[in-house]
């Protein structure tokens, strides 16, 4: 995606944050999950080609996939071997890529409904929404899946470093045109 690309995109869309803001994260999806366009699609395709011999694509889980960005991602650099998950947009996820995508849900996972053993947990722009008294039984859960969970985030949140167990291996970063992070974190479990 080019400069000019990226200028439309912040310059004449609605941003996603104030329609959270208003609708919450669940209704917006239920009103544009199917319309749904992730306009850092960019940033997640450059921080996961600038991080591929740190992390491990052969089985991901692309788990609150959107549209497809990791995934597609994924795949141009050669991995084939994915599941994908979104309870809102898992419809769009498969117009746009011919994957099929389950919908578990934050919930779906603490209640144990994950199955599947993965070489890494990708989660872009989504684990912040969690509410804070979920975000350990769902780390948790998805440990017990994979020793790598990568986030890739807007935000410095979610800190899973500060959940018992966790520790942040690594993070990178790139700009957006108008100066903010976007934030990729790899984290793994020690117990």
């Amino acid at each position: 995606m080019k400069f000019g690309q990226l200028f439309y995109i912040y310059r004449f869309m609605k941003p996603i944050r104030k329609l959270y803001e208003q609708l919450g994260a669940q209704k917006y999806y239920q009103q544009y999950g199917d319309s749904y366009q992730n306009p850092h699609q960019e940033y997640i395709k450059q921080l996961l080609q600038a991080n591929e011999s740190r992390l491990d694509y052969r089985q991901i889980l692309d788990f609150c996939a959107g549209s497809g960005e990791v995934t597609t991602t994924i795949q141009a650099l050669g991995y084939n071997k994915s599941t994908a998950s979104d309870p809102y947009t898992a419809v769009l996820f498969e117009q746009k890529t011919g994957l099929e995508c389950l919908s578990w849900s934050f919930d779906d996972i603490i209640k144990g409904r994950l199955v599947g053993k993965y070489s890494s947990i990708i989660c872009s722009f989504a684990m912040h929404l969690c509410e804070e008294e979920k975000l350990y039984p769902l780390v948790t859960n998805l440990f017990a899946h994979t020793n790598s969970i990568v986030i890739i985030t807007p935000h410095k949140r979610p800190k899973l470093e500060n959940l018992t167990g966790v520790i942040l291996d690594f993070e990178d970063f790139v700009l957006t045109p108008k100066g903010k992070k976007v934030f990729l974190k790899h984290y793994q479990y020690l117990y």
